[in-house]
């Protein structure tokens, strides 16, 4: 069966999930519109299938220097999410949007500053040339996707902010460090491709 048909049947498969952090976040002291987002996930069609994650650029102004996927919010100009996340990852990284064979959405992440994040599962062709923009990404590097996807290599981590106590999930894959938002949708595939029961793809 061909990659894209196995992670199809996977996402199909497994149990939706909405992670809602804004609901419970004591950050929040009123309801907020959420913004919506879309990031790709970009799983490279190769016997051992690896995905592309990108290290924003450390003069950003938000989140500068971390690991994320491709992506950021939609534009009037967006037909749906899907159509957003190829537009970010074309912006981003110069991923053709025609080498992109779409698997679905995954879980939906509310960020509690206000982002209603769309994943999208998409398979490309191994060892593309891609061109990170250089005002957006610093760096661009691929991880295998049973790494990243084994609970084995996600810890759970915990930090103390205004006054309560709030957990993270933590992936390092050499230098870099997978935290955050982009640990969490990483987290949810995981469950959601049934990594977390053993399986692979």
């Amino acid at each position: 069966m061909r990659l894209a048909e196995r992670l199809r049947r996977d996402l199909a498969a497994g149990h939706a999930r909405d992670v809602l952090v804004r609901a419970a976040d004591p950050r929040l002291s009123e309801p907020v519109v959420l913004a919506p987002a879309a990031v790709l996930i970009a799983v490279t069609d190769r016997p051992e299938p690896g995905v592309i994650l990108t290290r924003r650029a450390s003069h950003l102004r938000k989140h500068a220097g971390q690991v994320a996927f491709p992506g950021g919010r939609l534009d009037d100009t967006d037909a749906d999410v899907i159509a957003a996340a190829l537009r970010e990852a074309q912006e981003e990284i110069a991923l053709d949007p025609a080498h992109v064979e779409i698997v679905g959405v995954s879980d939906r992440y509310h960020t509690w500053t206000g982002f209603d994040i769309h994943p999208v599962l998409g398979v490309i062709p191994p060892d593309l040339t891609f061109a990170p923009h250089p005002d957006e990404v610093e760096a661009l590097f691929e991880v295998p996707l049973d790494f990243l996807l084994s609970p084995a290599n996600r810890e759970r981590k915990e930090i103390e902010f205004q006054n309560a106590t709030h957990h993270y999930d933590e992936i390092y894959w050499g230098e870099h460090r997978i935290w955050g938002v982009t640990a969490t949708i990483v987290a949810n595939l995981a469950k959601r491709l049934g990594y977390d029961d053993g399986q692979s793809a």
